[in-house]
Order: structure tokens, then sequence, then C-alpha cells
């Protein structure tokens, strides 16, 4: 195979962004700190941009600071064991310290303070005691007895190292003994709490109500020992859009309050101006230049937001008129497609952004959803789904669970929707709804 070398043309066409359609697609998608912070870092490179921070402080007037709202539907008792919380205080700290027996030497109680320093926000170690017992370099063997003494503190459970200890723990600390629940938390917890329970009564010999009277009672227990030593702050979101509805029209602004203000630094711009040096006055130029692409960029962001946020009010009227029940199926495409705009644009718009409404604070993102076929040739949104899909396993028998395939001949035969299976399957893990198996009851 011969190559002869040669020359010859090519037309190919390429497209290059340039830097202030880049930065305004970036300054879109930005979420409030998002955008605060680049604001910030931007202030330290370019002089001619003078940022003041516009963060508020305290509760502010002209909005409502509050949580977001979702749809929530009561789970299965056995899903706290994956509600494991956050936010450690010193307070679980003061209380466990102030428990120490005075019989234990300076030696002993530095180790316990150490394990205690090591607990997490539910009160739980983490610590491995091997690396620890090296760390303070004594034998492996006292530090285990150390720990012993802590997990005799209160709150019961205290220093476990896993759920099932903490729960352990728990349980011999009754003031009845509970063999049952011992064996079983002791040597079948992972059956138990998958409730594989035929297995377990086949091999212990006792019957499933049994079981389920353990189950009971372990959801007594407290899984988060340090939960109610939390000083837990509220999570206030910042809205930044907010939506009103007077009874006869809506109106929609964009909350930019909280945003640092930006303004161009005349004084700076004057004084080096003046020197006539040729460098100094590109670099002037070129950070002037800077400070335009972002009022822009910002203004932009400004406009996109309030175009798409009023879009979503004019299709989804019920929602804020009626409330959440009447949420409708929507897509990012017909709103991108009724203001002429890209549909990461829309993405773009919505990311990470809130809207304070009549019926509370809401992900500009939770407004678009999936949309579920009916019987009728209408359409329907996934949340609408959801919320009925708890409701009937919320009122189903107990000792005969709804299986998922019930739930679709349900949901067709009562409600006119075509869900498939696999679909319902979905939600109810979004739900955090167990198999009907894991939900069933046996007494």
């Amino acid at each position: 195979m011969n190559l002869k070398a040669g020359l010859w043309q090519q037309q190919t066409m390429k497209l290059t962004m340039t830097q202030e359609l880049t930065q305004a697609i970036a300054l879109l998608q930005y979420s409030t700190q998002e955008l605060s912070a680049f604001l910030e870092s931007k202030a330290l490179e370019n002089p001619l941009l003078k940022v003041e921070s516009g963060q508020v402080q305290t509760m502010d007037p002209r909005y409502d600071r509050v949580k977001p709202t979702r749809i929530k539907v009561e789970k299965d008792k056995i899903n706290w064991i994956e509600q494991i919380g956050c936010g450690k205080t010193m307070m679980l700290d003061e209380y466990l310290k102030s428990q120490l027996h005075l019989k234990l030497n300076k030696d002993e109680q530095k180790v316990i303070e150490h394990l205690i320093e090591s607990l997490d926000e539910n009160g739980y170690l983490r610590a491995d005691l091997q690396s620890a017992a090296k760390a303070l370099q004594m034998p492996l063997e006292n530090m285990e007895q150390m720990l012993e003494e802590l997990q005799e503190l209160e709150p019961a459970g205290v220093g476990a190292r896993n759920l099932q200890e903490c729960l352990s723990l728990q349980i011999k600390r009754l003031p009845e003994r509970n063999e049952l629940a011992e064996i079983i938390l002791d040597e079948y917890f992972t059956f138990f709490a998958e409730k594989k329970w035929k297995e377990i009564a086949k091999q212990l010999g006792v019957g499933l109500k049994e079981i389920q009277e353990v189950f009971d009672l372990v959801q007594t227990l407290n899984p988060r020992p340090a939960s109610s030593f939390q000083s837990e702050k509220s999570a206030y979101i910042t809205p930044d859009v907010i939506i009103k509805w007077d009874g006869s029209s809506f109106s929609v602004s964009v909350f930019d309050e909280v945003l640092p203000k930006i303004s161009f630094n005349e004084g700076y711009y004057k004084k080096f101006a003046a020197s006539g040096d040729r460098n100094v006055s590109r670099f002037l130029q070129e950070k002037q230049q800077d400070y335009q692409w972002i009022m822009r960029s910002i203004e932009q962001r400004k406009e996109t937001l309030a175009n798409v946020t009023l879009k979503i009010v004019e299709k989804q009227q019920d929602f804020f008129i009626k409330g959440p029940s009447h949420l409708k199926p929507m897509t990012m495409k017909e709103i991108s497609d009724e203001l002429d705009i890209h549909e990461s644009t829309v993405s773009r718009a919505v990311r990470e952004k809130y809207a304070q409404t009549p019926y509370g604070t809401y992900e500009l993102r939770s407004f678009f959803s999936s949309t579920i076929k009916t019987t009728s040739d209408e359409n329907t949104s996934s949340q609408q789904v959801k919320t009925i899909i708890g409701k009937m396993i919320e009122k189903e028998n107990k000792q005969k669970p709804l299986s998922d395939q019930e739930l679709v001949k349900l949901l067709k035969e009562e409600e006119g929707m075509v869900v498939s299976r696999r679909t319902i399957a979905k939600y109810r893990d979004q739900l955090g709804i167990p198999s009907s198996s894991k939900r069933k009851r046996y007494d």
C-alpha cells in the first residue's frame, strides 16, 4: 500500500464559544451561594469590581424563611435504621463526662474522654479501637475495658460501634430481661432487619408472632441515642424568586437582595488611567470589559430566571391557587419551546433555585415531572401517583399488604392510571416504603 504525501484543502465548521457566552452560561446555573462566591473571587482579581456583601443576617420582612415543603409519607418503622442524622454538639460530651466514675485514674479518664470525643452526632463510636490504643500507647484490652465503661453511661446505647450493638446495649438495659430479643439482635440481626423471620423462627423454634413482638419492642428503642442532645438549627433556604397570588393575579419577583452588591470602582479607574502608561491602560481596559461582562451576565441571569418562573406560574396556576395536589405534568421542553430558548437553558435556570409560593418554598426543579398515562387519555404527574400509592399503602391490611402488582391493578381500576409494576417499585423506593413482604405483620 503506497501513501503519497501531498497538500489538500478541507472545509470544516467549528463553533467557538466566546468568553462572555461561557460566563453567562456559568452564572445562569449558579445557585445564590455559588454566585456570591464567584463575585467575591472576581473582586480579588479585578480591582475595578467593588463588592459589598448583601447577605441577610436576620429575618427579612420581605420574605418568609421557611423549609422546603415535600410530600411526606409515613414510612415503615424499620426504616429508622437508615435515618441517621447530623448535628453534633458539646452538650453530649459534657453530659457523658459528668457521669465518669471518680474511681477512674488519670490515664483511664483520659482514655474515656478520648473515646467520648470520637463519638459522632448520633452517639456512635467511629474511632478504631486498635488505632486508638496504639496512639494512646496502651494495651488493646485496656482500651476495650474503657469502652465498656463508656457504654454503661447514659443515654443507653451510646458508644456503640454500629446499629446492632446500639440496640443490643439498650435491650440489655431493660427492666425486664427479654432473652429472645437479645438472641435475635446478637445472632440474627441481618435476618431480623430484612424481615426474613421464617428463617429465624425455624432455627429458634418460635412463632412468627413472637418475633413480631420483638420487632415491636425494638421499635421503642432509639437508633440514635444522642439525638435528644442535638441543638439542630433550622436549615433556612433563601428563595431566589417570590411568587404571590392576591386572589385575582400573580406577581413574580426575583429576590436578589442576598447577593453581594457590585459597582464600578470609579476612583481606582481614574487614578491609574491618568498615569498614561500603555500597559496600565491595557490592563484597565481588560478589567473594565470583564466588569461589563459580569454585569450583563447577571442581568441576563435575572431576566431568564424571571421569564422561566413566569412561564411555570402560567402553566401551573392550579398549584399556586389550590395547592400542591394540583401539580400538573410539565416538561422543560414545553417551557423552552414557548420561550424560544434551549432546553438546557431552562435546566440551568432552575438548578438549585427556590421559589417562595403561597404554599411554602419549593425547588423550581420540582415543578417539572414525568407524565403518567391515564385510561381517559389525560395526563397526570408522577408526584400525584406517588401520593396515591402512599395513601393506598397507609390504608392497607398490614397482615396482607398490597403487592406492587396489586397496586398496578388498583391504580388502573380506581384512579384510571396506567403504571407498570417496575415504576411502582421505583416510586415506592423513592418514598422510602419497603416491599410488601417487609411490611407484613403477624399479629
